[in-house]
């Protein structure tokens, strides 16, 4: 019985640290993956306006090699997220817990080696010697083909792992009571949301007001991230 008692208190802290981490991490990613996949973006790039993104890009080099890097850090903050969250929820079930990590693992390098796309489309505005037999337009116009290649496989690909992903942890949520059950529904329904609308950019690609929807699906795991760093968790033994 003592042993028992023992082992729940080291589970307990174990427990803690992970929320504790999770408070720590999420504020983190919800400055710089906003700032890496929305706002150097919107600021630097004009959709089908290859000329004035290029000139943007030239004249604003470092922040947009700090968008690069900034989307490589938000997927090494995921990966010290998910083992936080399965030292969080391993103890409500196991087999979901490794499903969960499993999922989001296989989306992390996806997403990072789609990054590659945005670093050559800078280097194609490089000015290097190498590039002389391309002109001004067609380096502009393969840059152009580049950043659009990076935004359809973010849209696409990992969004099939990051669907994936919130649907066990959107059970673990719902059953471990360290959260509103809600929080597991809205997690539940934005692992839906990614997961059509991967599939929707692929096959339905015109239909924006659908693809909106789909998109407006996934922002309940911004509301669980934000429950997780104002509230944290209510966990065993935790008045």
């Amino acid at each position: 019985m003592g042993s028992n008692r023992k082992i729940a208190g080291i589970t307990d802290l174990s427990q803690r640290k992970a929320v504790k981490m999770l408070r720590f991490l999420y504020p983190i990613w919800l400055v710089v993956g906003p700032f890496s996949l929305m706002y150097v973006p919107s600021t630097l790039i004009v959709a089908g306006d290859a000329a004035t993104t290029a000139s943007n890009i030239i004249a604003n080099e470092l922040l947009f090699r700090m968008g690069i890097a900034g989307s490589l850090v938000t997927q090494l903050l995921q990966i010290f997220v998910v083992l936080a969250l399965y030292k969080l929820f391993k103890a409500v079930n196991n087999n979901l817990s490794i499903l969960m990590v499993i999922f989001a693992f296989i989306g992390i390098p996806i997403s990072m080696f789609n990054s590659f796309n945005r670093i050559a489309a800078v280097m194609l505005l490089s000015g290097a010697d190498y590039l002389s037999a391309f002109t001004t337009n067609q380096l502009q116009t393969l840059s152009m083909f580049f950043l659009s290649l990076n935004d359809q496989v973010i849209l696409t690909i990992p969004a099939i792992f990051w669907g994936l992903w919130l649907l066990p942890m959107g059970l673990l949520i719902k059953r471990s009571g360290y959260f509103p059950k809600i929080l597991g529904n809205l997690m539940l329904v934005g692992g839906v949301g990614y997961l059509l609308g991967s599939f929707a950019h692929i096959l339905l690609p015109s239909y924006k007001t659908l693809l909106t929807i789909f998109e407006f699906m996934t922002y309940g795991e911004v509301v669980f991230i934000g429950w997780v760093i104002f509230k944290g968790a209510k966990l065993p033994g935790k008045a």
